[in-house]
């Protein structure tokens, strides 16, 4: 997956949540305060109740609506490609002037291929690039949601960025608990409450979340809460410092007793390096198998033969790699990964990747 920083092409960011969960509201506030920024929503599920009439021009039978903020609105009607692809044919004949792209999915949409779409297909490639995925939670409905809808689960396990709405509709502890659940589901994902779509338009615009960067966020509560798991101590190298002999199944114990959320995260790390060619034999494999099940992961790798850092990431079956920045000296070598997925075998992966070790 080429990340490029080239600003030809225009940014796309994915606003995804459950029914109610607030992404209209969001959306409109986005709308109203871009300053400056011309911005055209694709709509999924398009009607005047999405987008009031009063930001509209005209409500027309017409697929592409202009806004009277210079926005433009866009209903799917066929594909997400052809749409993006005609919304890029006008912008180039000069039809219609945006800077960027906002496509809010249906309530109950996954994610995945509406991310694939900007990887798999040459020419949505050529000219957007996929920012990040937003993922709006509703604090009053989100518990009961992810107990029955994996597609819900799903969107948290995507998101690059979660906000809880509507948390003043619940108690500081239901919110805590609610916070508790989600972390281990993406602890690469930072969580901030959204009161009435009010969020600072730098946490929803160019987070850069498929960005191939050295960095990789991971929630430092979910990894303290980690270190007593066992599982991606090398322990027979001894540098793992924790006691991990107590209750090293469930090191959310305390958050999550009530739910088995299928949607789960791991962090695999190590100070040996990889070997490249087993590495990318065994990474294979498991997004040949597992792709499906695995919604994102990233790491930043140690890897023999090299004094770069390795950075990859993926989607479901769609990976990809590349150098990154040198290691500092002194810095210590340490590969990091994080993998986010549905009922994934940590174990099977866990050994995979320790038996790719040189």
């Amino acid at each position: 997956m080429p990340y490029t920083g080239d600003m030809a092409l225009i940014p796309a960011t994915i606003l995804t949540g459950f029914l109610g969960s607030g992404k209209t509201t969001l959306l409109k506030r986005v709308l109203t305060e871009a300053h400056g920024q011309r911005i055209a929503v694709i709509e999924n599920e398009f009607g005047a109740e999405n987008i009031d009439n009063d930001i509209l021009v005209a409500d027309t039978e017409e697929q592409i609506v202009q806004m009277s903020n210079g926005c433009v609105c866009c209903t799917i009607r066929e594909d997400l490609r052809s749409t993006l692809a005609l919304l890029a044919a006008k912008r180039r004949k000069g039809l219609l002037a945006f800077d960027r792209v906002i496509i809010e999915t249906t309530g109950l949409a996954d994610p995945g291929p509406v991310a694939q779409t900007f990887f798999m297909d040459d020419e949505v490639a050529e000219t957007y690039l996929l920012d990040s995925i937003i993922t709006l939670v509703d604090a009053k409905h989100a518990q009961q949601q992810l107990d029955l809808r994996q597609e819900a689960r799903r969107q948290v396990g995507f998101a690059d960025q979660i906000f809880i709405s509507k948390a003043d509709l619940v108690s500081s502890e239901e919110l805590d608990a609610l916070v508790h659940r989600l972390k281990p589901m993406n602890p690469r994902a930072p969580i901030e409450t959204a009161h009435f779509g009010h969020v600072p338009l730098s946490k929803v615009l160019d987070l850069r979340g498929f960005n191939l960067n050295a960095k990789l966020d991971i929630d430092p509560d979910f990894l303290r809460a980690d270190e007593h798991d066992h599982g991606h101590c090398d322990h027979d190298h001894g540098h793992c410092e924790h006691d991990h002999g107590h209750g090293h199944h469930h090191p959310h114990g305390h958050a999550k007793h009530h739910h088995h959320d299928d949607v789960k995260s791991f962090v695999w790390k190590s100070e040996r390096a990889f070997d490249p060619r087993k590495l990318e034999d065994f990474l294979g494999a498991v997004v040949q198998v597992w792709g499906p099940k695995l919604l994102r992961y990233k790491g930043v790798l140690h890897m023999a033969g090299t004094d770069r850092k390795v950075i990859f990431q993926g989607v479901h079956q769609l990976m990809g790699s590349d150098l990154g920045p040198m290691w500092k000296p002194g810095e210590k070598r340490e590969s990091k990964m994080v993998f986010i997925g549905i009922d994934l075998p940590r174990d099977i992966l866990e050994q995979g990747l320790q038996q790719s070790l040189v």
